[in-house]
């Protein structure tokens, strides 16, 4: 039986026999039984690599320690609210603190900073619920989420391609005017903005948004 530690791009955790191309946790959300109990249990929300010098992470759920998650690409980490490990993605957590500096001067782009900051743009107050913002879509980077019909959608190109855990499915034309409800949090559609290029995968193989050969 698949555990329940398959991240969705809105946070929630479902078991899915599928596997990711990203790592990460958010703390301790499991009980000695390995049963979910909790959404959260800190402000530290991390994507990391599959694997990283040769450390073995078995059995999953271990009890008192952290809940290993998984997510289908960075793009579904950063809609769920994750940043980069500074341990095993040091160049891309390296990369994340200059990007911070520019988009908020004022803040100190240390990892608690990071982190608070992060943690009021992903969830509402006093809640599990995840926030979501307005946005062009034409002003949406690659990588980007949208809700519609109920479901996420990621940016790619001209198009929008529909999250399932196992990929990407029914691609659709992104609409060219109005405003989108964005899932991905502010501070990290800023980053996509740049061109983001993390050393773990940004988009799962199935969004393909070339064009098919004639």
């Amino acid at each position: 039986m698949p555990l329940r530690n398959r991240v969705t791009p809105l946070g929630e955790l479902i078991a899915d026999p599928a596997r990711g191309l990203v790592y990460g946790n958010r703390g301790c959300l499991h009980d000695e039984q390995g049963r979910i109990r909790r959404h959260h249990a800190t402000r530290r929300w991390i994507g990391c690599r599959l694997s990283f010098r040769g450390w073995h992470r078995g059995p999953l759920m271990q009890p008192g320690r952290f809940t290993e998650l998984f997510f289908l690409d960075e793009a579904t980490a950063f809609a769920a609210g994750h940043r980069p490990c500074a341990l095993c993605r040091r160049e891309d957590y390296v990369r994340l603190q200059t990007i911070w500096r520019e988009l908020h001067p004022a803040l100190e782009p240390g990892a608690d900073a990071i982190d608070a900051r992060l943690h009021a743009e992903r969830l509402h107050a006093r809640s599990s619920r995840q926030r979501h913002h307005s946005a062009p879509y034409d002003e949406l980077p690659d990588g980007a989420f949208v809700l519609e019909r109920d479901a996420p959608w990621v940016v790619v190109g001209a198009g929008l391609w529909r999250w399932t855990p196992a990929g990407y499915v029914d691609r659709t034309l992104r609409p060219a005017a109005g405003q989108a409800r964005v899932i991905t949090p502010p501070s990290l559609i800023f980053v996509l903005r740049t061109e983001w290029r993390p050393v773990v995968p940004l988009l799962h193989p199935s969004a393909d948004d070339r064009p098919s050969a004639s």
